[in-house]
């Protein structure tokens, strides 16, 4: 039955949404996979190279479940709220590198694991800017739905962040960020 859910009943004949589109002359609506979504969510939006493009991959209301210091933390995003926050890693980080890493999936789930790079310019959690390289290595499970991400579960290396910015401060070297 799941076969049959994408198809319109057109004059007797069962048609796809592309074919009833070519018949009423119109551009024919192209559906992405879930992996689809959330890479190109990830490679536009999450990378910060085009965060004006967050609504067209997030749903109005996004649940995110955070894992912080062993517990899990639900917020509601939405698609400011999530502009907002990769603008922050921009101020902190600069334009930072950002490499997915892996990218799984299986029905409406979508697992990513990437690795950003980006020069500490910014002060973040009371840690004045060092100008050295800060890496993050996370994790997340994206739920798709109507073609938009609308639940996602996150895990972050926050520890060895936070490992890195106590290197970073007291690090007597003269090399840093060529950003």
């Amino acid at each position: 039955m799941k076969y049959w859910a994408g198809l319109l009943f057109l004059g007797g004949y069962i048609a796809s949404p592309a074919a009833l589109a070519a018949v009423l002359g119109e551009t024919p609506v192209v559906l992405k996979t879930p992996k689809e979504i959330v890479r190109s969510f990830l490679e536009e939006v999450r990378s910060g190279k085009s965060v004006e493009r967050v609504s067209s991959h997030l749903s109005e209301k996004v649940i995110a479940h955070q894992m912080t210091a062993e517990q899990e933390n639900a917020v509601v995003r939405t698609p400011d709220d999530y502009a907002a926050h990769v603008k922050d890693f921009q101020r902190i980080y600069g334009n930072y590198d950002f490499e997915i890493t892996e990218l799984i999936a299986e029905d409406n789930r979508v697992y990513a694991r990437w690795k950003q790079t980006g020069c500490h310019i910014g002060p973040v959690d009371g840690i004045a800017p060092s100008g050295f390289p800060v890496v993050e290595i996370a994790s997340a499970v994206y739920r798709v739905a109507d073609s938009k991400i609308v639940e996602y579960w996150i895990q972050i290396d926050r520890k060895g962040v936070d490992v890195q910015m106590e290197q970073n401060a007291t690090n007597d070297s003269k090399i840093r960020c060529l950003r």
